[in-house]
């Protein structure tokens, strides 16, 4: 049965969690509720054994860390993404035509164009301020609907229900106001409390700021925008958060720009998760080599959500390798790499699954259909630990209104609650011990 204060809590989180800057910033708020003190980057550390730490970079990415009492012998790390696939605002906004002033906007990573349309949508990101000689960041999520896009009836547009492609320059702009309103600057400026002339620069997206609801003939579903991935961010965080003292550190990392490439200072393919480890060895006196036998025993999980078979479309799933909602934790294959599940992986962390009592499930490509990617193989090109990918199954991934199974969330959060509790040990190469 469905945990309803676990779904109302993943549906509060995302509410709040308006995009990539809102989610770390709830992070870090429960994270300083919890007693985790903040770390600055641009700071020499003094760490301490029993410790709890986090560090934020671009304010979008989070890397949250424990020190055990006793030490540590490796790393039990878990990495998740803060962005989805939305628009994002262009500075220069406006574009009048008659009667209308609409907002130009640049499609920010792979989304199903058409979820978009026919609902209001709101505003929320950052924004660079300057106040005298300081510049601050400030985050920004407006509290009602500000813009819609428009459909085109389906009397001036007879292709709209066979195979009709949107145009991002014309079909996906949407309508900010009638012939004279403020500018979106204006607006927010106004809900800020600051002049426009003080806001510099921003990084301000369109949101679909609508509930989550739990559905089904037994409530066995849930949908949400956002799910892919800030159900894992959520499930990260619980799992972190519950988990018990081993002999490694338990590390959360929230990264950015997952779903246009990771290649940012904040991505999974920059030196933020390695420079993380190092400083921590660093403040404890750790050699070079100590360092690289302890990253030798780590492991990472890579969590972001994975296709469920489509009741309509069930040919499009793999024949042998199907997943399906509340199915329990998806571990993901890729013969490519694009997912670093190898034997390895699987075996450790279904083992970990096991003696949670999680169950769990495989999921591949069908072999003629290409696949996404996601973090694991981003990350171990800086840290190169035994990695596994995983995810929740859910179906319109990349809608701005996802679907997931309502007990799902809770086999996640068991799953890594169980894994940050352990550790691993390599006796050598290709035999491995779970403490």
């Amino acid at each position: 049965m469905a945990d309803k204060y676990t779904i109302s809590s993943l549906f509060k989180f995302i509410k709040k969690s308006t995009g990539p800057f809102h989610a770390v910033a709830e992070v870090k708020n429960t994270l300083m509720e919890n007693g985790y003190t903040e770390l600055s980057e641009c700071e020499e550390w003094t760490l301490r054994a029993g410790g709890e730490y986090f560090v934020t970079r671009n304010l979008s990415s989070i890397i949250a860390f424990r020190i055990p009492e006793n030490g540590f012998d490796s790393f039990m790390m878990v990495a998740s993404h803060s962005d989805s696939p939305s628009f994002k605002i262009k500075e220069q906004a406006e574009m009048s035509t008659p009667n209308y002033i609409r907002i130009n906007t640049e499609r920010y990573g792979g989304m199903l164009c058409a979820t978009w349309l026919d609902r209001p949508l709101s505003v929320a990101g950052k924004v660079m301020v300057k106040d005298g000689s300081t510049i601050r960041s400030v985050l920004y999520s407006s509290e009602e609907p500000l813009l819609l896009i428009p459909n085109v009836a389906i009397h001036m547009n007879r292709a709209a229900n066979t195979g009709f492609e949107y145009k991002a320059n014309v079909d996906t702009v949407p309508l900010w106001a009638g012939s004279a309103g403020r500018t979106i600057r204006g607006k927010v400026a106004e809900d800020l409390g600051v002049s426009v002339e003080s806001i510099i620069s921003t990084d301000l997206f369109l949101v679909n700021p609508a509930d989550g609801v739990q559905w089904g003939a037994n409530g066995e579903f849930i949908s949400c925008p956002r799910l892919d991935d800030l159900e894992c961010v959520y499930g990260s965080l619980q799992g972190f958060l519950a988990s018990e003292e081993a002999r490694a550190v338990p590390v959360l990392a929230v990264l950015d720009n997952e779903e246009v490439g990771s290649t940012t200072k904040q991505g999974a393919d920059s030196t933020f998760l390695n420079d993380i480890l190092t400083r921590i060895c660093v403040s404890f006196d750790i050699s070079a080599g100590k360092q690289a036998a302890l990253i030798a025993n780590s492991f990472l999980v890579s969590a972001d959500n994975a296709h469920a078979v489509y009741p309509n479309h069930p040919e499009y799933s793999d024949p042998t390798s199907k997943v399906f909602m509340n199915g329990g934790v998806v571990i993901k294959y890729n013969a490519n790499q694009k997912y670093t599940t190898d034997s390895v992986s699987d075996a450790v962390f279904t083992r970990i699954c096991e003696d949670a009592g999680v169950p769990v499930q495989r999921y591949t490509n069908r072999a003629d259909m290409a696949g996404g990617s996601t973090l694991g193989n981003i990350s171990n090109t800086h840290v190169s630990v035994n990695t596994i990918d995983i995810g929740l199954a859910q179906l319109a991934m990349h809608s701005s209104f996802e679907t997931a199974g309502s007990d799902d969330i809770t086999h996640l959060i068991n799953a890594l609650t169980a894994f940050y509790s352990a550790s691993v040990t390599r006796i050598s190469d290709g035999e491995y011990k779970i403490n």
